[in-house]
């Protein structure tokens, strides 16, 4: 079959970036078709071209695209087949971002800074985008950014999952590693039926990707804690909160994040003594010297899929996520 699904009046068609190119076909085999063919390639100077192998005239495209290093060349790869697409007369185009770009560079801290991430979601409108689509969003407010339709998803229904099997909440403590997740986390209190503690820290300004853990609020002693955020990047920020954790006397402490990063020195620190085991999704791709002995990938192609066919049948891709965030 290919990638395409026909119903009555429209058609669904999924493409691919080459980023996360296993992504892509697990999302396409919970849809139950193939990939739409695609001819991307990168010249010797770095220009990229993309060409389609079949009719997008008419079609509700979906187009897949995750955001990894090297992240520029996977935008504009993904800019230049939404090009493609609005050249070819597709009828609506849909970005999916699973690790939405840029999405930290969301306001402006200081004086004459960039707000990049809104100027992504212009680059996505002005080359053919009618809507995003994208997982946990660093920042929502990323969602006003775009002039269109977002769906902002959420991993917590599959990280539930997974926690529920094994932790109990008799001894478990949410954690929220800064005042910024303190929402987040308290929402996953209240799905564990667990009690909220808290981490203030305060980053170096001096010192990039360098944090200062304070003190604790609420009760970690004795406890296994769970600590809960949207993203891992060099994992400075989660290591130095784990190690507060066991020196306040919490008796484990596993980590849940949507988006692996990890960038260097990541691995490294988060194979620390102070973590007992680091849970993600796969919505960044995780070659061999980005895994480790405790780390678990949980897939998100279902969450995807789903949404997807949510939005091509027109219901609701809100009901997928009642509780959450």
């Amino acid at each position: 079959m290919s990638g395409i699904i026909t119903s009555t009046e429209k058609r669904l068609v999924l493409v691919s970036g080459r980023a996360h190119p296993e992504l892509a076909e697990a999302v396409a085999a919970e849809l139950g078709i193939e990939l739409g063919e695609t001819e991307s390639r990168t010249f010797a100077n770095g220009e990229i071209y993309a060409r389609y192998g079949e009719s997008m005239r008419g079609a509700d495209v979906f187009v897949l695209q995750s955001h990894c290093p090297p992240i520029n060349e996977w935008l504009m790869e993904q800019l230049i087949m939404l090009d493609a697409l609005k050249r070819a007369s597709a009828k609506r185009i849909t970005v999916v971002a699973p690790f939405y770009p840029y999405a930290r560079q969301d306001k402006k801290g200081r004086g004459r800074e960039p707000i990049s991430a809104r100027l992504v979601a212009d680059l996505f409108k002005a080359a053919g985008a009618d809507r995003i689509m994208s997982v946990d969003l660093h920042a929502p407010q990323v969602q006003g950014f775009f002039d269109g339709p977002v769906d902002h998803l959420f991993a917590m229904p599959v990280l539930l999952e997974h926690f529920r099997k094994k932790l109990d909440p008799a001894t478990l403590t949410v954690v929220s590693p800064d005042m910024g997740r303190v929402r987040v986390a308290d929402v996953w209190s209240d799905q564990l039926d667990a009690p909220l503690a808290i981490i203030h820290k305060r980053r170096d300004p001096k010192v990039a990707n360098q944090v200062s853990v304070h003190e604790i609020v609420g009760d970690v002693e004795g406890r296994v804690c769970l600590l809960v955020d949207d993203l891992i990047d060099t994992g400075g920020t989660i290591v130095k909160a784990a190690e507060a954790l066991k020196a306040a006397g919490a008796i484990g402490v596993v980590v849940a994040a949507t988006h692996a990063v990890f960038s260097h020195p990541a691995v490294e620190r988060l194979s620390s003594d102070a973590i007992d085991e680091v849970v993600v999704t796969d919505t960044l791709p995780l070659p061999p010297e980005k895994r480790f002995d405790k780390l678990t990938i949980l897939p998100i192609a279902p969450t995807l899929a789903r949404a997807i066919t949510e939005v091509f049948t027109d219901g609701s891709v809100t009901s997928m996520f009642d509780g959450a965030a």
